[in-house]
């Protein structure tokens, strides 16, 4: 702006310069004559400026997309107006889970807080609806939620009848087993007869099946039943999420990954009722979170919070939105 000013008070100056120089003009003629000039040198300066000011906001939309950034389409709808309806269960630390503050259970985890962030930036208030594991894609189904978020792994099957965003978080899966029987097994061939757990309606439930079909595979609705079971040696081994299995072992050192569980599709996205509009916008910003670093920090924020466990509950609150005992 001030190089605009410059040119404007130039000619200003070399207007009224000409009107004095001998004129032989009228005095309002004279004062016309600069008074044009000074305007044909402002609309000029204006203009200058209009055209900087363009190329300066072009310039900083370059260096905004280079970094990564992505618009977020406002073209959407969602079941209730001005709100964001998403489904989880919480029982799946760090992903989602009850983090006890003062006695009072919040729903904490990096899902959560993806969660969150997909909301405030599409500009909707974030209403979260616990359900269990295997009834998370039949509500999203029936309507009754916009978004399943509940580290989902987008497989072949389920792609036939939700639609996925894209991968926010990348995994795997494990075996896990109890470290006092870790020369007892050395391969799935050895788990032949024996009780094996899963949780149902989950990805883990499907590599049972696939990489123990002769086992006693054990459904569980939540994955601290599967712990439970580990540790009480009611089950010899459990197929759980990597992440996961890492955070419950520093919490029950008595266990241990035994092996990690080849997965074609490895990752966790979010779910969406198929043909969803939302989904454009809620991959705009989990691209934003994953390149301005937000995703690494709310995966570090959940592990932090799920290892204090003393305060860590996972499963449903009960009628009175209290925590029970795990």
């Amino acid at each position: 702006m001030k190089k605009n000013l410059t040119v404007l008070m130039a000619a200003v100056l070399a207007a009224a310069s000409l009107a004095g120089c001998g004129s032989s003009k009228p005095a309002e003629t004279t004062a016309a004559a600069t008074t044009a000039a000074a305007t044909e040198a402002a609309t000029e300066a204006a203009t200058t400026a209009a055209e900087e000011t363009t190329a300066a906001a072009e310039e900083s939309k370059a260096d905004t997309a280079s970094e990564g950034t992505a618009e977020i389409p406002t073209d959407f709808t969602t079941i209730t107006p001005g709100k964001l309806t998403v489904g989880t269960s919480p029982d799946f630390a760090p992903y989602e889970f009850y983090h006890v503050n003062n006695g009072t259970p919040e729903l904490a985890g990096f899902d959560m807080a993806l969660a969150q962030r997909i909301a405030d930036d599409l500009g909707l208030e974030l209403q979260v609806v616990t359900i269990d594991f295997d009834g998370i894609l039949m509500e999203l189904q029936n309507g009754n939620i916009d978004l399943g978020i509940s580290g989902f792994s987008p497989s072949p099957e389920r792609k036939e009848t939700f639609d996925f965003s894209d991968i926010y978080y990348t995994g795997g899966q494990a075996f896990v087993i109890r470290k006092a029987d870790v020369d007892k097994y050395k391969d799935f061939e050895s788990f032949k007869g024996l009780p094996v757990g899963a949780q149902n309606g989950s990805i883990q439930m499907g590599l049972a099946e696939k990489n123990t079909p002769d086992a006693n595979i054990i459904g569980l609705t939540k994955v601290t039943d599967i712990i439970s079971e580990l540790v009480s040696e009611k089950l010899e081994g459990a197929f759980i999420e990597t992440a996961v299995a890492e955070q419950y072992i520093k919490n029950y050192p008595q266990l241990q990954i035994a092996w990690d569980v080849p997965y074609e599709a490895e990752g966790s996205a979010i779910a969406l009722k198929k043909g969803s509009d939302l989904a454009p916008a809620v991959n705009a910003v989990i691209n934003n979170a994953l390149s301005d670093g937000s995703m690494a920090e709310y995966i570090a924020t959940a592990q932090d919070l799920a290892s204090d466990e003393a305060n860590v509950f996972e499963g449903q609150l009960d009628e009175n939105g209290k925590a029970a005992a795990n």
